[in-house]
């Protein structure tokens, strides 16, 4: 599988809640992977990354799912996806193998090619050159994963500051868990509840009328606490409105149409 060094050639990782609730944000990390001069392929073999798996305990299961992702993205020079959760699971492949079993080395290969989409575009290919705009005001919540294990923090507000127009009030405990966590909010919803309560007035106090994030799972969480409470905060992922791709319902709307997503 060849490449030229001007066009790095990328298997974009769609990861299952893009797949299934919100196409749109695959399509726009498609859209600023091309705009910053890669070649983009979605490898048809890849499933989820396993992390329900793994973080239940089932490594015998995580291993296999491991060793299918590894071979669908195998020749890829990167490996990029719009969660930093997702992207982070990649990168704990290498702990489900023994030492001596072959996969290790693979899974280790996979983790140095993995990257979240804001990380990418302003590490790996110093990409800010955003042809957007966004009327209103935003805040900003960090996902635990991105922030705590790949280091995702200033990337994306160093990117949304390009785009015209729009206005970044931070709110407080930005980077405090959302309450959401997979499995966590399944087995402990009252705890979850009240963490994603808490996360919600924060939102609300910071006056912003979008709250905008880097994982799915996070935003889900939050816009459906945001519509119980009955207020009208919107939530969209950071790469709909890097991509200029906010012409659909925010996240959570319930006239959100699949064909404008495509």
């Amino acid at each position: 599988m060849t490449n030229t060094i001007n066009s790095p050639r990328v298997g974009l990782f769609v990861t299952c809640l893009a797949d299934m609730f919100r196409p749109s944000v695959a399509f726009a990390t498609v859209k600023l992977l091309e705009a910053a001069g890669c070649t983009v392929e979605v490898p048809e073999k890849q499933t989820c990354c396993g992390q329900p798996a793994y973080n239940s305990g089932d490594k015998s299961t995580t291993a296999d799912i491991a060793r299918q992702t590894i071979e669908a993205f195998d020749g890829y020079e990167y490996v990029v996806g719009p969660s930093g959760s997702c992207i982070g699971m990649l990168h704990y492949y290498p702990d489900v193998f023994d030492e001596d079993d072959p996969w290790k080395a693979r899974a280790e290969n996979l983790k140095s090619r993995a990257f979240e989409i804001t990380q990418f575009l302003t590490d790996i290919v110093d990409f800010d050159k955003i042809n957007a705009a966004f009327e209103g005001t935003i805040t900003y919540h960090d996902s635990c994963s991105g922030l705590r294990q790949l280091g995702v923090k200033e990337q994306p507000r160093k990117l949304l500051s390009k785009v015209a127009n729009l206005t970044l009030n931070e709110m407080e405990e930005a980077e405090t868990c959302c309450g959401f966590g997979g499995t966590f909010c399944v087995k402990y919803p009252d705890i979850s509840n009240r963490m994603v309560s808490n996360k919600t007035q924060y939102i609300s106090d910071s006056g912003a009328s979008t709250l905008v994030g880097g994982d799915l799972g996070c935003l889900l969480n939050m816009a459906g606490k945001l519509k119980r409470e009955g207020k009208t905060i919107e939530a969209r992922h950071i790469v709909e409105i890097l991509a200029d791709m906010t012409d659909t319902p925010a996240i959570g709307e319930a006239d959100y149409d699949l064909a404008k997503a495509l």
